[in-house]
């Protein structure tokens, strides 16, 4: 189906590799298909007892989805809706809860770039998902950049880190490394990107069962660098708490303190509308299960590409590269509660919406 694809099985584990370097390894639809495959394939095989997940080069596992065909798509029907386009996302969402709930260990080797659809193939649930980070794994989702929203589970993941962290990542889009992923919650352990071939070598050399438990033990010996989240969690837990991104920003205008200028300049080049959009759907996901999170973002997927502002964000940061979106509106001050409200207006009747069949387990 794809050559950017691979699979091995090594002692009952079985090994999916991520080969699209010159892309880091983004996903496009025929990836995403493969990786379900596969992951549907191994969830029933009594010859494989955990799986990993890891790419063939060091600069990525996943940078995220496709954009440059989500603008090509998007833009040869904007207001109808991309066959390719509704395939795309119905089907990586529901890869996404495939791999949260999946019945055995999910092990994710975040090595490099892991942003935006990256996060969503690598967030394996409590239930299973390990999570490996190194000095260069780079952790983000950044959709806001681009006039998206996090997506891909972000609605749950994000919602559901400590204090205000994940309203902090969603809004900002900002880029973390190993010791904030684990402090927020998204990574599990740290090895040294000098302990990867050992690594690589105890997974091979491992019976899938006791795999998790083994990586574990030999990351245990390392830790990484100080991350700046910890020191800045009050900062941020105060400033994001207040219920608007209008009043975040009014919040951040009235703290001289450097990170929170900082902040502050980052929020002015984002897209006003889906910093809203953003910071509601983290409202609402906080409340929900996986799969309901899923579905409201499949809808939002929708209204976003219906109204516009992907396609201009993609066209400024990754087309034109002119770093000069129109967004729309362009100021905060412009957009209105109904605006924000008709992105979270049912798309379709709840028996036809794409994933009206996924089912988080019960417990979950």
């Amino acid at each position: 189906m794809t050559d950017y694809v691979r699979t091995r099985v090594a002692n009952r584990t079985g090994i999916i590799a991520l080969d699209r370097p010159k892309a880091l390894n983004s996903l496009s639809l025929d990836m995403v298909r493969a990786l379900t495959g596969t992951l549907l394939a191994w969830r029933d095989d009594a010859g494989i007892d955990a799986v990993v997940i890891t790419s063939t080069s060091e600069k990525a596992l996943c940078a995220g989805g496709d954009i440059r065909f989500f603008h090509e798509a998007g833009r040869a029907t904007p207001q109808t809706g991309s066959p390719l386009l509704e395939d795309f996302f119905t089907e990586e969402y529901a890869l996404n809860h495939l791999i949260h709930f999946y019945p055995k260990p999910y092990i994710a080797l975040m090595d490099g770039v892991v942003m935006g659809g990256g996060m969503g193939i690598a967030q394996g649930g409590p239930g299973c998902g390990l999570r490996i980070v190194t000095e260069r794994s780079k952790i983000a989702m950044p959709e806001v950049n681009i006039g998206l929203f996090p997506d891909v589970g972000g609605s749950h993941f994000l919602s559901h880190a400590p204090g205000r962290l994940g309203h902090y990542l969603g809004v900002t889009g900002v880029t973390i490394g190993a010791a904030d992923a684990i402090y927020v919650g998204l990574a599990d352990v740290f090895v040294p990107s000098a302990h990867l071939d050992a690594l690589r070598a105890l997974i091979d050399a491992t019976p899938g069962a006791g795999l998790p438990a083994a990586i574990r033990t030999f990351a245990a010996p390392f830790a990484p660098d100080a991350g700046e989240l910890a020191a800045q969690r009050e900062t941020i837990d105060r400033h994001f708490g207040a219920d608007s991104v209008a009043a975040v920003m009014a919040s951040l205008e009235a703290d001289a303190s450097p990170f929170a200028q900082k902040t502050l300049a980052t929020l002015r080049q984002r897209s006003p509308l889906m910093m809203s959009v953003t910071r509601e759907m983290l409202v609402r996901g906080e409340s929900l299960g996986v799969a309901d999170c899923l579905r409201m973002e499949r809808s939002l997927v929708r209204r976003t590409f219906e109204h516009g502002e992907v396609l201009e964000g993609v066209r400024a940061l990754v087309i034109d590269k002119d770093n000069a979106p129109r967004w729309n509106p362009p100021q905060l001050a412009d957009v209105t509660p109904e605006m924000v409200a008709w992105f979270f207006a049912p798309v379709w009747p709840a028996h036809a919406h794409p994933l009206h069949g996924l089912r988080d387990p019960a417990g979950a």
